[in-house]
């Protein structure tokens, strides 16, 4: 299925039905009055989070969606029917925006949550509502209230307790494959991995899910490579792992340069807890691997992690390192669940 994390779409509630004029005419009554009915209510827009979706791609080929109208009233009292609802599922962890892109109308972070977008216009009053001691056959009757209309962007933010950053090649979805039944692309060129992918991972009995995005590269925020918007989706994980390629050419120049994409993409990333790991230290020399190592250190002003996502070594400890920062405030409902399990007894 291709992966799609933002959508522009066009949302109208439904019109309210007219009210009608109408008199009681039958044979053997001789004063039958006003019997207009009310217009019936035009059908809200609603959101619902929907367990099972992690795309928008269904906003990828229908971008309008319109509730239906409200009946007519009618005469004998008959008032018209409401008009259906109609329902848009999104995945959880769905922002909706208005159109400015900026403006947050509401974030959905709960499976079956719903948010009604639109609210259907109220059907018109009938002559028969009117009527009273002193106006005794009202010939006037509302029209129903016009429906909401507006275009609103749908945006995906993925949600995780944990996020994989660094450079293209720094060893991400090998590592995720590693520790996680996630299967991600795993090839030896640049920009492998072109959308997020999400691995649920088990450290030490603990379970917690674990995002990686695609590859930064410098000038990321003006749109090099394949831009920062992915960043979007680990801004609501509790803590950052951050990858550095030991093969490259300098480890600490390459740390500096995530951090500085992070730092322009905003979004208080730059703020989360970071635990800064050198991967494929199987893949160099060791007198190469502590210049790599020092490099890095001093750049991160922490002494790093040292792992190999092919063979396993230091994984481990990397995912204890997670698991102890994401501690009782876990941010996935698997985790969550993970967390409030009573412990086993026989």
């Amino acid at each position: 299925m291709k992966f799609l994390d933002e959508a522009k779409v066009y949302i109208r509630s439904g019109d309210g039905g007219n009210g009608c004029v109408a008199f009681r005419r039958e044979k053997f009554i001789e004063f039958g009055g006003p019997s207009g009915g009310n217009g019936g209510r035009g059908g809200n827009v609603i959101i619902e989070v929907a367990d099972g979706l992690n795309t928008l791609i269904d906003y990828r080929y229908q971008q309008h969606f319109k509730a239906q109208k409200g009946e007519n009233g009618m005469g004998s009292d008959r008032h018209g029917a409401n008009g259906k609802n109609i329902v848009l599922k999104v995945p959880v962890g769905t922002q909706i925006f208005d159109e400015d892109r900026e403006t947050l109308i509401h974030d959905f972070t709960k499976v079956g949550e719903k948010f009604v977008l639109a609210e259907g216009g109220n059907g018109g009053f009938g002559n028969a509502h009117f009527k009273s001691s002193t106006n005794r056959a009202p010939r006037n009757a509302n029209p129903g209230q016009v429906g909401e209309e507006r275009w609103i962007w749908l945006r995906l933010k993925l949600i995780a307790d944990a996020g994989l950053v660094g450079l293209p090649n720094a060893g991400k979805s090998t590592f995720l494959s590693k520790v996680s039944a996630a299967k991600p692309k795993i090839a030896d060129y640049p920009f492998t991995t072109l959308h997020p992918q999400l691995g649920v991972v088990n450290a030490d009995g603990r379970e917690f899910v674990l995002a990686d995005i695609p590859g930064l590269i410098e000038g990321a925020h003006e749109g090099a490579g394949l831009g920062d918007r992915f960043l979007g989706h680990v801004e609501r994980c509790r803590v950052l792992l951050h990858l550095v390629d030991a093969t490259c050419e300098h480890a600490g120049k390459a740390y500096k340069t995530v951090r500085k994409e992070l730092d322009a993409y905003g979004g208080q990333l730059t703020d989360k807890i970071e635990i800064v790991a050198l991967n494929k230290i199987d893949a160099v020399e060791p007198d190469e691997l502590k210049k790599q190592k020092d490099r890095l250190k001093r750049a991160a002003k922490k002494t790093p992690l040292l792992l190999s996502g092919v063979t396993g070594d230091g994984v481990k400890e990397a995912l204890r390192a997670l698991a102890e920062v994401i501690g009782e405030h876990p941010v996935s409902s698997k985790a969550k669940s993970a967390a409030e399990a009573e412990p086993w007894s026989a």
